[in-house]
Parts: structure tokens; sequence; C-alpha cells
């Protein structure tokens, strides 16, 4: 028996048994397409949320103050750490690990414009942070550094309160008052899709040269504390290398510790958010959920392969009178083997590439679909190919070998008295 005359009869048999064959293929397309489908959507999501912190900024460390946990000196433990001005022309001039800086004042106040009225948050920044805080310009431009060095009374607003301010009036050029001081603005920005922040939306901010709101209108100090002119609510660096950012806040605690009398190894001092660790957090939980996916959707392709090895026993055993009458008028076993065999072959082949263009047609579907934000845009994962090329071909062999195998092996003689 030749390869042609094994093709031939093995269609015959599928387009013979047309329902059963469906349902056994089935299986395996579900599987196939679940396994590129699953993998690729957590994929997606992992993307998504890098894409989305990076919205927050580029390899960000923010500082906030704290409380000493521990004696030095003859200081007492419990005393508080307060950030000042001087404390981030240390760090941007001594800390090698640190690309740039920006010390924050951050302050709600009464905004009024010529159209409406508001109380949002001022932030009073240096230039640098603009760019490492991913804040870019609709229209306008942003706060440059003659800006900061002259303490200019100049604005840029979030997109929000651009709307809120000026509701369908143009906003360049205009003056607003911020805590009864004429700010000019200069600049609105994009508006950005945020789902990671430390203060508010940045859609929602208002920005200024941080020596202007040091001198017009800076943060109150807390009740019981002394009024410092150079006072900050936080500072915001990026690190120079990624790779190196534990050095880069261990150097920083070090810099500060210096300033503030208080040891580099006490971490209450100082309360330290490093974006980077966080990101890598996110990053082995998403990995976890991709490989979680494609576990259960090699799990259902198993058992669509457990559903071609019940079909073609159960094949076996309605043709056994059929086997007979073959090893009767010459067939040999090889024979009966390449004929069940390559059945089974022609189900998972077949089943296979449906599956693949099902899979891979719903992931270029999906990602060209307008779907809701929090809905990721699946990838086409090349590893999730070939896992799912691997697994098909082990379930080839395994679930079409072993019916094939007791076909060959039946006693002709057995096999013509079966009825």
């Amino acid at each position: 028996m030749n390869l042609l005359d094994i093709l031939r009869q093995t269609w015959a048999t599928l387009r013979a048994h047309k329902m059963r064959s469906f349902l056994t293929m089935f299986g395996i397309i579900w599987g196939i397409a679940s396994v590129i489908l699953l993998v690729g959507l957590g994929m997606g999501f992992s993307k998504d949320q890098k894409k989305r912190m990076e919205t927050l900024g580029k390899d960000l460390v923010i500082i906030w103050g704290g409380r000493t946990s521990s004696q030095i000196g003859g200081l007492a433990a419990g005393r508080p750490i307060t950030l000042n001005i001087e404390d981030a022309r240390l760090i941007k001039k001594e800390a090698y690990f640190v690309k740039a800086i920006s010390p924050e004042l951050d302050r709600t106040v009464t905004e009024v414009s010529p159209f409406n009225s508001a109380a949002r948050r001022v932030h009073g920044i240096w230039p640098a942070y603009q760019d490492f805080r991913s804040l870019n310009v609709a229209e306008g431009r942003l706060i440059n550094d003659d800006d900061e060095s002259e303490a200019r009374r100049v604005t840029i607003l979030g997109a929000n309160a651009a709307r809120q301010l000026f509701p369908g009036q143009p906003a360049i050029g205009a003056t607003v008052e911020i805590a009864k001081y004429p700010y000019r603005v200069i600049g609105v920005l994009e508006e950005k899709k945020q789902n990671s922040n430390y203060s508010g939306p940045d859609n929602d901010k208002i920005y200024v040269p941080y020596s202007a709101m040091a001198r017009d209108f800076p943060p109150p100090p807390a009740k019981g504390q002394i009024i410092d002119k150079g006072y900050l609510s936080d500072i915001v660096l990026e690190v120079a290398d990624p790779e190196y950012h534990e050095e880069a806040v261990m150097q920083v605690r070090r810099l500060l510790g210096r300033m503030h009398h208080f040891e580099e190894t006490d971490k209450d001092a100082l309360f330290i958010w490093d974006t980077m660790e966080f990101s890598k957090v996110l990053a082995r939980i998403f990995t976890v959920i991709t490989i979680f996916f494609g576990c259960v959707a090699v799990t259902t392709l198993c058992l669509g392969g457990i559903g071609v090895m019940n079909i073609m026993l159960v094949a076996v055993t309605e043709r056994t009178r059929e086997i007979g009458v073959l090893k009767a008028i010459g067939a040999t076993k090889a024979d009966i083997l390449k004929q069940f065999f390559s059945e089974s072959v022609a189900l998972t082949v077949l089943s296979g590439l449906l599956g693949y263009a099902v899979g891979v047609g719903l992931c270029v579907l999906l990602a060209v679909t307008p779907l809701p934000d929090f809905v990721p845009k699946p990838i086409v994962s090349i590893v999730a190919i070939v896992g799912s090329l691997v697994t098909l071909s082990i379930i080839t062999i395994s679930a079409g070998m072993y019916p094939a195998q007791r076909a060959a092996d039946m006693d002709p003689i057995e096999c013509l008295r079966y009825e």
C-alpha cells in the first residue's frame, strides 16, 4: 500500500464520518486557539501595564521625609526628617548615579481664570521634572531654565485643568490667578492615560517653576513645625542606569543621612518609592499569569488529544472485520499501522492548521477592534506558536500510534470472526 493509497483511504474515512471527525477536531482546534489567545492576552496585559507605568515617568525614585528609628550622635530616635531645597542641590551635585533630579512643592490652592475657577493641586518643579515624568505639551511650551532661574510667573496646565479653567477657550497666553498671583499660561499638556500616580493624575494638575512657587505661595508648615522657606514636599529623581538603581537609592540615603544626621541603613528616616523595583514585581506577576494561561491552554489541547485517541480506538473496534479482510488479502502489519496512524495524523494536522488560523485570526481581530482601556491588545507570541506546535506533535504521535499499533497487532482470524 503506497502513500497515495493511504491518503485516499484516509480522506474517504474522514468523509464517511463527518460529524464525528468534526467533533474530534474541535477539541484540537480550540486547544491550539486557546494557547495562542491566552498567552497573547497575558503578554498583552504585561505590555499594557509596562506602558502605563511609563506614563508615571522614566526610571523614577520618589523620596519623602520620614522619622528616624534609631539614635545617632546623641540625637534621639523618632526625629522627623523634613526635606529642603539644599537636599535636592546636594544630590544633583554629588550623586553620580542620578541622571536628573527635581524638588517638588505640592499645594492645593484656588485658581481663577476669566472664564471659571477651580481649586486644584499646584506643583512647583525644576524643568528636568517634565522630561523624566513624561509631561508632553499638546500646545504651547514647557517650563525652561530661564523660567526657573528668573522665577517667572508662568504655568502649564494639565488637560482636565485646562478644560475647567478655559472651557472651549484658548488657554495659551491667557492669565490665571493662582493663590491670587497672576500667572501666564505657556502650555497645555497632552491628555494622559495614567493608572499609577503618587499625588493624583497629571491631567488634573497645574505646574509652575519651583522658584516662583517657593517665593509666592510655598506650602504652610505642618502644625508645630518651624517655617522653612526651603521646605519640599518630596524629591523626584531619575536614575542614570536602571541596572544600578539600588546603588543610586543607597547613595541618596547616604547623602541625606549626612545632611540630616541619620544612618543610611535607617529605612524609616526616608520613605522611598522605587518605581523600577515596583515595575519588576509587576513584571514577575504578569509573567506568572501568562505561564498559568499557557498551562491552562496546553491542558485543553491535551484533552483534545485524548479525544483523538478515544475516537481512533473506537474506529479500530468498528473496523475490526475490515482489518481481518485486509490482512487476509495480504496487508502487512506495517500497512495497517500506516493506515490508522495516517488517519490520526490527518485529524490532528488539519485541526492544528485550523486552530492556528482561528487563534492568530482572533488576536489580529482584537488588535484592530476598538476595546475599553482595561482590555489589553493580545500579542501573537512566537513562543506560544512553537510551544503549541511541539505539544501538537507529541499528541499526534501518542494519540495515533497506540490505536494504530493495536489495530496492527490484531489476529486476522479473530478479526474475521468479529460481528
